[in-house]
């Protein structure tokens, strides 16, 4: 089945979603090592690196969607997780921020987990 491309890409994929799919993993996995890797060789401290892994991870969600794939909910929550740690860790607010997250995102499971059980 052919489809067109959302992108501006003027061409068609033949059915090979999961060949964007995973280059665009790869992509991802090469833009966070590479930032990682620049934000320590920089010293930014760990703010920015966070709120930059966290930026990187939804853009890449974003970049999926682009392409017509499904976004991955689980990134989705990492990404803004790191997102929120990153914002946290600049504002230098003096709770905790891990046993917040935890919290989250055991009542984020524990609701899925309720959804799947009522059909």
């Amino acid at each position: 089945m052919q489809r067109m491309c959302n992108m501006p890409c003027g061409g068609f994929w033949t059915g090979r979603e999961n060949d964007v799919a995973r280059k665009i993993d790869s992509a991802g996995w090469g833009l966070f090592f590479l930032w990682v890797g620049v934000s320590l060789l920089l010293d930014l401290g760990w703010g920015v690196g966070l709120l930059g892994v966290g930026i990187l991870t939804l853009a890449m969600q974003a970049v999926r969607r682009g392409f017509g794939l499904e976004h991955e909910g689980f990134w989705v929550l990492v990404g803004g997780a790191f997102t929120l740690a990153g914002v946290w860790e600049l504002a230098a607010i003096d709770v905790s921020l891990a046993p917040i997250l935890l919290m989250g995102f055991g009542v984020v499971v524990l609701v899925s987990v309720l959804r799947r059980a009522r059909g």
